[in-house]
């Protein structure tokens, strides 16, 4: 029997709406996808679908499962009926035609890896990539970008279409080891080489020695150097009577050169391989060593070796086009027995869309002047900013850069004038000791820091001007990290190659707004004009996830969150960033209820400083823009995160009826929907938006390309609208994010997280607001 009085209701779950309509705003124009159409010309065709797990007998981690399925197939094909399936290399498999049984087990003895081939194509996920040079872009540290081609079939409102794009990934060099170790770290002699990182980058890597024809697998390095690590070896001894073989000790040095007759020339000193198994190591000289082809890099690459991939991936529009076209039409992916056994036809040539290209917003900059973007650029040179700061007490600090400091600062604080930012003369430059140029950049840091204690320059200090001795320099992290993580100090760091009016207004725009001024607002946003908006108090949320660097497991993820401020605007904005567990990809703190009955969440004082700038106001309307989740997430934003967001409104208001209605965008970076003109080399107009031909079938998304960006780096913004209760036309919803991403937009990652293209790094530029 239940207990009388009851307990809370469980909360509504919520479900993802069905698209209302289509949009009608802006002006159509006519746009290429890569999409291809796909036909199904067999209606009665039957698949069926098998579960499939891969065990190893030692239950060690089972590598490379589409070759044991290869292998299965080899060897028992009698049992299974020389049936063909498809695999998707992780759990699933799929058949034209029902098994000779509904449950089967193998036992596969996995071949030796023989190196043999000569061609070689490597499957990742939805992607494949073929070992030919002509894919290949040195980029550096022993890197190579490879060139592949991603394919997925979609369910789209235009039907069924293959989506296929160009691709870039990071893999290692193939080549000897020890050249790779000297590019990896940016040495020349092996005897400079960090082994504990060199142990690190090399474990699990697969190499081939040239004395054998067999790929092996990298464990790790042996404890001591090659000519001084013995092992254990059988020998037969012509002393012995019974002729037993004997075991003997011997090093690795004195097998290979002695026993193999192989010349060793660089080996002596340095590691060998393991490329055994943790009972029984096998020890390679390194120098014998080679890296094999199409082994991918997963880990964080240097900021330089970043922009040298992004520029090698850069493709001109046209390119692009023509090279998935022809993509398409080489490897014939209709073709293959089991699509062709189900009368799967893909057609040639790429889907047309209709789109529309959306007003663009007009900006307001100080003494009410008013600024049109053209082609999604515009730029403040002599322009006086909306609301600007007074800078007084800041410093500047030089580390090794070769240039005349006293001169920026003097031409910082002319164009800053010109701006309408009162801009004072520094305290006392500081430069790096000339003696800490080779260290380490967080010990070169942290000297910095000394220096600037010694000359009392932390204490009451608005900013620091930094400048780096180069582009991308690795000082960049550890600088940032410990003047906002560890002082609480706004930063700001330049490279001062081509130090012009353009460059430094553009400089002043981020100091600006890191001090608590506003660039620009939207024109109808000053004369408080925004649809929906203006009536009613709306609090704007931005909501993501930074898990971490690619290939560390051991990093939390950072929950960031940002909410804006002085209602009816919709450009200043308060963050809160949190810590949580590792990997964890749903924000676990929004309301986090303490033993006291207090709320700890991030919302909390989002809601508190919401009311406060608005005039007491606390938000009717709630919009969400969450960034990066995956689809099969969606239903954990609606009835996890939102349901927390609501907890966090009801404890912090006290009240349980008046609630909040909400909006939840989900904006996702769709790396392989690309939209092109058709005969035009350049990209397509900013403010183009699709929301039909290749959407959902059933649910609310669109995508929007709102800014310029340089030919041939130009991609869509994929927006999902998983609730709206808020009730926006999707001409308003459409226009409203389109506005959204041009606000401030040289202000800080935080305040730029509600445009949610520009969603990157937000826990490491919190502390800037």
């Amino acid at each position: 029997m239940e207990e009388a009085g009851g307990s809370c209701p469980k909360p509504t779950k919520r479900s993802i709406i069905a698209r209302p309509g289509f949009g009608s705003s802006g002006h159509p124009i006519p746009l290429l996808s890569n999409h291809f159409k796909v036909s199904v010309n067999v209606t009665d065709v039957v698949f069926y679908q098998y579960s499939v797990s891969i065990t190893a007998e030692d239950n060690r981690v089972v590598d490379e499962k589409r070759k044991i399925i290869d292998r299965l197939c080899q060897t028992y094909s009698c049992e299974l009926a020389g049936k063909s399936f498809a695999y998707d290399g992780e759990k699933t498999l799929y058949s034209l035609v029902r098994l000779p049984q509904s449950w089967m087990e193998f036992t596969v003895v996995p071949k030796e890896s023989i190196a043999k081939r000569q061609s070689r194509w490597l499957p990742l996920r939805q992607t494949f990539f073929h070992d030919d040079p002509k894919n290949f872009t040195d980029v550096g540290g022993g890197i190579t970008g490879v060139r592949g081609y991603h394919s997925s079939f979609r369910t789209t409102q235009g039907g069924l279409s293959l989506n296929m794009d160009v691709t870039m990934t990071m893999f290692l060099t193939p080549g000897p080891v020890i050249d790779f170790l000297k590019a990896n770290q940016n040495v020349q002699d092996p005897c400079c080489i960090d082994w504990v990182k060199a142990k690190s980058m090399l474990k699990n890597l697969r190499v081939k020695p040239r004395h054998r024809n067999k790929e092996y697998k990298i464990i790790g390095l042996s404890q001591k150097v090659c000519k001084e690590q013995y092992f254990s070896m059988k020998v037969r001894s012509h002393d012995c009577a019974n002729g037993e073989p004997q075991v003997v000790k011997i090093t690795v040095y004195e097998y290979f050169t002695k026993h193999c007759g192989i010349e060793l020339t660089d080996s002596a000193c340095l590691p060998c391989l393991d490329v055994g198994n943790t009972k029984q190591p096998i020890y390679l000289p390194i120098e014998l060593c080679t890296l094999v082809p199409l082994q991918r890099y997963a880990k964080a690459l240097f900021p330089t070796l970043r922009a040298s991939l992004v520029a090698s991936s850069r493709q001109n529009p046209q390119d692009r086009k023509r090279t998935v076209i022809d993509a398409v039409r080489n490897y014939r992916c209709d073709d293959d027995s089991l699509l062709s056994a189900s009368g799967v036809s893909i057609e040639r040539q790429m889907m047309q869309v209709d789109s529309r290209v959306l007003e663009t917003p007009t900006l307001r900059v100080g003494n009410k002047e008013d600024v049109f973007p053209r082609n999604g650029r515009w730029n403040f040179n002599y322009k006086t900013l909306f609301k600007t700061t007074c800078i007084d007490r800041w410093a500047v600090v030089n580390f090794s850069a070769p240039c005349y400091t006293d001169k920026i600062f003097h031409d910082l604080i002319s164009c800053g004038r010109r701006m309408g930012i009162q801009i004072e003369s520094p305290r006392t430059p500081i430069w790096e000791d000339p003696k800490s140029r080779g260290d380490k950049p967080l010990d070169r840091v942290e000297n910095m820091f000394e220096m600037l204690n010694r000359a009392k320059l932390l204490k009451d200090t608005q900013f620091i001007l930094c400048v780096l001795p180069e582009k991308k320099s690795d000082i960049y992290g550890p600088w940032k990290k410990k003047c906002l993580c560890d002082f609480g100090i706004v930063t700001q760091c330049i490279y001062p190659s081509t130090i012009n009016d353009r460059y430094l207004t553009n400089v002043l725009l981020k100091i600006n707004s890191k001090l608590g001024g506003i660039n620009s607002l939207l024109a109808i946003e000053d004369s408080m004009k925004i649809p929906l908006i203006k009536d009613t108090p709306t609090m704007i949320l931005g909501m993501g996830v930074s898990l971490g660097f690619p290939g560390r497991s051991d990093i939390p993820s950072v929950a960031a969150v940002v909410g804006s401020l002085y209602w009816p605007h919709i450009s200043r904005y308060r963050a809160s960033v949190r810590a949580q567990s590792p990997k964890e990809e749903m924000i676990d703190a929004l309301y986090n209820p303490l033993a006291n009955g207090k709320d700890d969440g991030m919302m909390r004082k989002l809601l508190e400083d919401f009311c406060h700038t608005s005039n007491g106001n606390k938000p009717k309307h709630i919009i969400v823009f969450r960034n990066g989740v995956a689809e099969s997430q969606f239903s954990k934003v609606l009835n996890v995160e939102v349901e927390q967001i609501l907890k966090a409104y009801q404890d912090h208001f006290k009240s349980e009826v008046d609630i909040p209605k909400f909006t939840v965008i989900v904006a996702q970076k769709d790396r392989h929907t690309k939209l092109f003109q058709d005969i035009s080399p350049e990209n397509v107009p900013s403010g183009t938006v699709v929301d039909t031909e290749i959407v959902h079938p059933r649910n609310y998304d669109f995508y929007l390309c709102a800014h310029a960006s340089m030919t041939g780096t130009s991609r869509p913004a994929h927006y999902h609208i998983l609730l709206d209760e808020i009730g926006f036309s999707p001409d308003e919803l459409q226009n409203l994010i389109h506005a959204l991403s041009y606000v401030n937009q040289r202000s800080t990652t935080a305040i730029r997280t509600v445009a949610p293209l520009r969603y990157a790094n937000l826990a490491d530029r919190w502390g800037s607001l």
